[in-house]
């Protein structure tokens, strides 16, 4: 038997002007000024700066009547209200806020080195070896199998193999080995390992010989386990030696770098700087809070183009070029128009959200304690802004705020509740700092091990079990207790 279903199905779908405009909220200060200038290349009628004052004349809200075409597909003249492009009313005023932006219109260029990258250090150092052409392709390779930290993590066979089936380099493990200790031999020292243990030896290696430094080496290459699991006990039976023998050893191993080019890297290689979005300050207890001028251009239509439309208006001889030239008029006015609108609605969107984050948190950013952070979700800020809350998302995950205390990325600031013993909704914020102040004075010697540290936050009034704990000292890039022990 057959039967039949009625079924009502409600769905919302975004225009692609929608989708246009959550992107361009989405957007940091630095990528929303690439977007503009991408902008302003695909569209002629588009631009940027002070718009010359100019005079229009009065123009009659008339239509194009003798505008006909056979083609459906083109846009009739019923369809083009020609006024509506020459009109300056669409330059819009960004400036008319002045506190709500800030002095920030001025491009500070600073010139920046390009150094080499760390592969190509690397190579020029092998430059400096006398060795075959056959050694420098081996080693050359090796060099380009190096991972950004400094590692290889590639057995020889497997290395051999490569190079014979990719490079046509017929070789053999032998060969790869001595080549290897060559790529041992270039700075940073450690680079070339294949694991961390290897790392350490070869650091300790091109340091003086001292006894420290030949007890490090010995316990690097004889007792690893023990000292990566900080079983001093052990280590102080082996080697017979005193507490302050060993935490001398301990302590020139702990200055060695695990991650050789990863330092390499990070002192050198040319990173983009954060550029708040933001700016709160403290004004006579007040808090003010701008918006980087960056993030307001000054946009308008281009007047050539506005002229093009009122020559089209005022011809009697309207011929099919002419039309086929109003349409994409039309076309980039449209899309400048909209664009220009866009923007303001990005920027009305960034400041209302930030403006009610600013308020809802309004006693950290007047003290800067941390643990002041009230729990707010992102459904606390679209209720107070009546926005979506993915837009409150989309702002939130991306742009960085400028405050007396450093720039802070504006999602940090958002956290679950949690109850206190009084029945009081705190931040995990606010638990996962009380929980670093106790993990940082504790005594290293005995460091606290996680159910004593739940024990520990309970005095102070907050209930957490200890899996919690576990998660937040994770969350906080904090090791276990063993792994924190001092000597």
């Amino acid at each position: 038997m057959l039967k039949q279903f009625l079924n009502l199905k409600l769905s919302q779908k975004l225009s692609p002007q929608q989708i246009q405009l959550m992107k361009l909220i989405q957007l940091p200060t630095q990528a929303f000024e690439q977007r503009l200038l991408e902008e302003m290349n695909e569209n002629p009628a588009l631009e940027t700066g002070k718009e010359d004052d100019y005079e229009n004349d009065d123009f009659e809200n008339d239509d194009y009547d003798d505008y006909e075409d056979t083609d459906s597909e083109r846009i009739e003249a019923d369809d083009i209200n020609i006024d509506e492009y020459l009109s300056d009313d669409d330059s819009p005023d960004y400036k008319t806020q002045a506190n709500n932006y800030s002095d920030d219109d001025e491009e500070r260029e600073s010139p920046l080195a390009s150094p080499i990258s760390f592969h190509q250090d690397l190579i020029n150092q092998l430059n400096t070896f006398i060795i075959d052409d056959q050694e420098r392709e081996i080693a050359e390779f090796l060099v380009g199998s190096i991972d950004d930290m400094g590692y290889i993590r590639r057995s020889i066979p497997d290395i051999v193999d490569d190079m014979a089936f990719t490079q046509a380099i017929y070789t053999d493990e032998e060969m790869v080995e001595r080549m290897l200790h060559v790529i041992h031999e270039l700075e940073p020292s450690g680079v070339g390992a294949r694991d961390l243990q290897e790392c350490l030896l070869l650091q300790l290696k091109h340091k003086t010989p001292s006894e420290y430094i030949d007890l490090a080496t010995d316990i690097i290459e004889n007792q690893f386990d023990a000292f990566t699991k900080k079983h001093y006990e052990k280590l102080l039976q082996k080697y017979g030696v005193s507490n302050e023998q060993l935490k001398k050893a301990i302590n020139e191993i702990e200055r060695l770098n695990p991650k050789p080019g990863g330092a390499f890297t990070g002192n050198n290689k040319v990173t983009e700087n954060v550029v708040p979005d933001f700016a709160i300050r403290i004004v006579e207890g007040e808090l003010e809070l701008t918006l980087n001028g960056r993030n307001a251009p000054s946009l308008h239509v281009s007047k050539d183009y506005q002229e093009m439309m009122q020559t089209y208006k005022e011809s009697t001889d309207k011929s099919g070029a002419q039309k086929d030239a109003v349409q994409f008029i039309k076309q980039k006015l449209d899309s400048a128009k909209w664009f220009i609108d866009a923007i303001r609605q990005r920027q009305e969107t960034l400041f209302v959200t930030m403006n009610a984050i600013m308020h809802y948190q309004e006693e950290y950013f007047l003290e800067g304690d941390e643990t002041k952070l009230k729990p707010m979700i992102l459904k606390d800020i679209a209720d107070m802004v009546g926005l979506d809350i993915s837009t409150i998302s989309r702002v939130a995950n991306s742009k960085y705020v400028e405050t007396p205390y450093g720039t802070k990325l504006i999602k940090e600031f958002f956290s679950e509740a949690m109850k206190n013993d009084q029945g009081e909704d705190v931040s995990t914020l606010e638990i996962k700092k009380i929980l670093q102040n106790i993990i940082e004075e504790e005594d290293k010697k005995k460091p606290h091990p996680d159910d004593q540290l739940a024990e520990l936050l309970k005095e102070k009034g907050y209930p957490i079990a200890r899996r919690t704990i576990a998660k937040y000292r994770e969350q906080l890039d904090i090791p276990v207790a063993r792994m924190r022990k001092k000597i």
